[in-house]
């Protein structure tokens, strides 16, 4: 049985599919899908960047916890800690300050979008 295959390469086929563009489309036409494929590349490029933003501004948000806690209190100091708030008040100011500053990250993030 005799195997025939091409041993067509990677740029080979970039040549063949261009050629096969050229003949399908035309030399005046091919300056208009070109652009056309510009701005479907530019657009892909603009979600993937917007996409990448939101996903550092949630990643931003979360609380940092370096390691496991043992305790409520633990917890608590450690996320106070980490969105800039004194940890010399009660675990229930704790709680609702901790609340407050986390509601205010949502709603800066939500106008800045808008």
């Amino acid at each position: 049985m005799l195997n025939y295959s091409l041993n067509i390469a990677g740029s080979e086929w970039m040549i063949i599919i261009f050629v096969a563009i050229v003949l399908i489309l035309g030399t005046g036409k091919l300056p208009g899908a070109a652009k056309k494929l510009g701005k479907a590349v530019n657009e892909y490029n603009k979600a993937k960047n917007e996409i990448q933003v939101q996903v550092k501004e949630i990643s931003d948000q979360a609380p940092k916890i370096s390691g496991p806690v043992e305790t409520e209190r633990e917890k608590l100091e450690t996320i106070a800690k980490s969105v800039g708030i004194n940890v010399k008040k009660s675990d229930d100011e704790l709680r609702k300050m901790i609340s407050e500053k986390m509601g205010q990250k949502k709603k800066d993030g939500s106008e800045n979008n808008n």
